[in-house]
């Protein structure tokens, strides 16, 4: 088994894959962290559509590959960013695939919790934001899971200033069924939640947001934090209202946040998790046994790819993610809907495969290695 690869100059060198794939079985429940992978959509490559057409999914391989992450114990964060939330699944998609996913993880005893925002409203009035986040909110509540606040840029485009945050954030908290997750994405997920919580200043934003929690710590269960800067997230941490969670969705530094520090830990809410599910799932069990150590064995190599697929323009990493989906059979095919497979080079994606191979992630390697040969066949590749 060998296979040539192009670096970022093309330039082709030789690499030898592994002959055999990480050994991880599922298990027990954790018992000290509460971890849910974002997850990526299954575009449905026979459907005629156009990049700019409504997102034509593969519900059978879209379900199955939550069904293979819950089988490891996992939770599945649905409809967020990884599911190509308005980055070519628009609402009336992300509104079916809530329905569909909650409706499976009944059947599969999986936990799941779906994200809330206002993708359905391109811009409107504080007004109009609102009535678009309880459009989805009740969506989701209806489904049964929990719900996941998310960053909405028609708020970021309304608000005036912080006050207009505190007030929408507020009038959803007091009408929530039950306790949410707060969601701050950072502006390298997406440049157009820029200033969000009102302000550009990030002390002065994080007020903001402890101001919302604090307000309502009966409806918050957790906040998700993804502006990839571990020292911000550990301070936030640990300004938190008692018994309400953090949920890292730092994905350079994912391994020392859930480890944690004498002061706590953060649970998991990753996009990164999509790809490393089994592996991740087998740290955390180490994890629960008091082993930091080897959990960190297991995660810290990990962050090398992790990188690689979030390096920027970061919103782009869902490329690599379902691309790793494709080489370890998950899916017959690497399409994504709106046609973002051409987001990211032949060269990063080469790059993604062996980081990959090297941790074992590969059920079957020498598949992984037909396919991406395929893959580099269509590149010109063929030497």
């Amino acid at each position: 088994m060998t296979i040539r690869l192009p670096d970022a100059t093309g330039a082709l060198r030789t690499y030898e894959p592994r002959t055999e794939p990480l050994a991880v079985t599922p298990g027990a429940p954790f018992t000290s962290r509460t971890v849910f992978s974002a997850a990526h959509v299954v575009a449905d490559p026979c459907a005629d559509v156009s990049p700019d057409s409504p997102a034509a999914v593969d519900w059978d391989a879209t379900l199955a590959f939550r069904r293979h992450l819950w089988s490891h114990g996992l939770g599945v964060a649905e409809a967020m960013d990884t599911a190509q939330r308005g980055m070519g699944l628009d609402w009336a998609g992300a509104a079916e695939l809530i329905r569909r996913s909650a409706a499976e993880a009944v059947s599969a005893g999986g936990r799941i919790a779906c994200g809330v925002g206002t993708d359905q409203l391109p811009a409107g009035t504080l007004a109009e934001v609102r009535a678009a986040y309880e459009e989805q909110l009740a969506v989701v509540e209806e489904s049964g899971a929990q719900a996941i606040l998310m960053a909405s840029r028609a708020l970021a485009k309304a608000a005036s200033g912080p006050e207009d945050y505190l007030e929408v954030y507020g009038h959803l908290l007091r009408q929530a069924a039950e306790p949410v997750i707060l969601h701050w994405l950072g502006p390298m997920f997406d440049p157009a939640l820029e200033g969000y919580w009102g302000s550009t200043d990030l002390d002065a934003a994080t007020g903001t947001f402890l101001e919302v929690i604090a307000a309502h710590p009966d409806k918050v269960d957790g906040i998700k934090v993804s502006l990839l800067d571990a020292q911000r997230e550990i301070d936030l941490r640990r300004r938190l209202p008692r018994g309400v969670r953090c949920y890292t969705g730092d994905d350079f530094n994912y391994p020392e946040l859930i480890a944690g520090d004498d002061q706590g830990f953060s649970h998991a809410l990753l996009g990164i998790f999509d790809p490393l599910g089994p592996l991740a799932a087998e740290a955390v069990r180490v994890l629960d046994t008091g082993n930091t150590a080897g959990f960190r064995d297991l995660l810290d190599p990990t962050v090398e790819l992790s990188r690689h697929l979030f390096q920027a323009p970061t919103r782009f990493y869902k490329t690599g993610v379902v691309l790793l989906a494709w080489l370890a059979g998950h899916q017959t095919h690497f399409t994504m809907v709106g046609g973002l497979q051409s987001a990211r080079s032949l060269p990063h994606l080469a790059r993604a495969y062996e980081l990959a191979d090297g941790l074992g992630l590969f059920p079957d390697p020498e598949l992984a290695e037909e396919r991406m040969k395929t893959l580099l066949a269509m590149y010109g590749v063929t030497r």
